[in-house]
């Protein structure tokens, strides 16, 4: 009996810290995105700000342009969130899943109004990406509602 008693408690154990290993990736992915992100909104942000400034007020969609940019940023920083909130629980896979629309909401957002907005310097007819703006809307509610799930969850698995 001692013998089962050990291993039962070594077993708990090695699953506690696989866990803890597969959550730790986890967060390290979501910092590295976070990053990326972050570097990514300030290239754009700045080029767009700096190089493409007079383009854009020439052609009327310097607001455009910036609306893509402050929401990249938005929803970078509730990455950041994420990564902070990020644990070893079983709802955490709300904020993976937040964190999946958060990405391909500042690609489908930001990504298709910056196109959008440089469709003239590209040469290219992009007015077909119009639609895919909203949808990467979409995906940024979808994100909020994920980490209220989250909450949610946490709340109730600390009071039950």
């Amino acid at each position: 009996m001692k013998f089962l008693t050990f291993l039962y408690k070594e077993l708990k154990t090695s699953r506690t810290n696989a866990l803890d290993k597969i959550m730790k990736k986890l967060k390290e992915r979501i910092i590295i995105s976070t990053a990326i992100l972050g570097i990514l909104g300030v290239i754009i942000g700045a080029f767009g700000a700096h190089g493409l400034k007079p383009h854009l007020e020439a052609v009327g969609r310097l607001n455009a342009f910036e609306t893509g940019v402050e929401y990249h940023f938005y929803h970078t920083l509730g990455m950041g969130l994420l990564a902070a909130l990020c644990t070893n629980r079983q709802q955490d896979k709300f904020l993976v899943w937040a964190m999946r629309c958060f990405i391909i909401g500042i690609l489908f957002f930001s990504g298709s109004l910056y196109l959008l907005s440089c469709r003239d310097l590209i040469g290219a007819n992009l007015l077909w990406l119009g639609p895919i703006t909203p949808i990467g809307g979409l995906f940024f509610i979808v994100g909020w509602l994920m980490l209220l799930i989250f909450a949610m969850k946490d709340l109730k698995t600390e009071e039950g």
